[in-house]
């Protein structure tokens, strides 16, 4: 694939300048996003003008054309010519995860990604040279302080938890039904933040109860911003580090393992695993790499993600299974999703 990708390239490379300008195409959506092109064209229902639109949303006119024409080009935004004059119109993809107003909006992610991630990748370089994250030079914070960086202010705290949300509307439904997790009575989610996923497994499986474990203060949010009317799940403060675990038949472990070192990952598996009730089980969620290195490409980037900000990175499913065997689970297999995230179930 990459010899076919590189005689294609040589005559003119395509491809290669496409790469050159993602950094441009994600602040386009990103800047789109902040400036609100997405809730009013969704508010509008019709076409609107470049200058309607930079009217109503306090912008230059010119500015507002070439960012709605650059929208146009990448098919989140279509345009008709009436009488010489573009009008602009979203397209229902658009509608659907750009608008805040949608159910499966994906605004805050984006907003999480604009503000915090893409100076973080300004170091990227640094990162690979050093081999550590970038939260000092980019933040100000010490690069082994992991979460109190993420959790800096309540402000920071709760921007981060509303991207943990956002990645849940689009991925959860695949994650809890990758398995048949009906005979797991009592669901624990280990570092289950706002409870996005654990209400989707509460759904998916209204026999079990389902209980979000998480720090005090990131409970405290949870409950103040994302709480909703005759919640199926329960909440529980501790630290999955320091503190004890809740008794469980299942321990859901989602996008947390990603965020260690070795050392750290055992510890906590080693811990579920003693806590974990005889034919209990664990289910590890992430974004798994393939095992020959090729790909998937999300996955690739999540896991130099992991590198500016973080102190894990992302792992095939035999890396996995050699942590969760270590640990003393067994009868280990992989699920694929087909979509951001992936699978393992094990057996205690």
């Amino acid at each position: 694939m990459a010899e076919q990708l590189s005689q294609s390239e040589l005559d003119y490379p395509f491809k290669l300048l496409e790469y050159f300008n993602g950094f441009r195409v994600s602040k386009v959506i990103f800047s789109a996003c902040e400036l609100g092109v997405f809730d009013l064209l969704l508010q509008s229902q019709k076409s609107l003008s470049a200058e309607s639109v930079s009217q109503e949303l306090q912008a230059s006119q010119d500015g507002m054309e070439r960012l709605l024409d650059a929208l146009v080009g990448i098919d989140i935004l279509d345009v008709e010519i009436t009488q010489g004059k573009a009008f602009y119109s979203s397209t229902d993809v658009a509608n659907l995860y750009l608008a805040k107003a949608s159910p499966k909006s994906l605004y805050n992610m984006i907003a999480y990604q604009s503000q915090t991630i893409y100076p973080l990748w300004n170091h990227l370089a640094d990162a690979v040279r050093e081999g550590k994250n970038q939260n000092e030079k980019t933040l100000n914070m010490s690069s082994d302080q992991i979460f109190e960086t993420l959790y800096r202010s309540e402000e920071e705290m709760l921007k981060f938890m509303q991207l943990m949300h956002a990645t849940w509307v689009v991925d959860t439904h695949d994650v809890v039904t990758a398995f048949d997790l009906s005979p797991f009575k009592t669901m624990v989610d280990v570092g289950g933040c706002t409870g996005g996923l654990a209400r989707e497994l509460a759904k998916a499986y209204p026999g079990s109860t389902v209980t979000v474990f998480d720090l005090p203060k990131v409970v405290e949010v949870a409950k103040k911003h994302f709480s909703v009317p005759d919640d199926s799940i329960a909440f529980q403060e501790g630290d999955f580090f320091t503190g004890e675990l809740p008794e469980g038949d299942l321990y859901i472990v989602a996008r947390i393992i990603h965020d260690w070192k070795e050392e750290k990952c055992l510890q906590l598996l080693h811990k579920l695993c003693k806590q974990c009730k005889p034919d209990g089980g664990i289910l590890i969620v992430e974004a798994m790499l393939n095992e020959n290195r090729r790909g998937p490409v999300m996955t690739q980037l999540f896991s130099l993600n992991m590198l500016v900000q973080t102190e894990g990175k992302e792992r095939t499913p035999s890396e996995y299974f050699r942590l969760l065997s270590s640990a003393g689970f067994k009868d280990l297999q992989v699920r694929r999703t087909g979509k951001s995230y992936d699978c393992i179930l094990g057996i205690k």
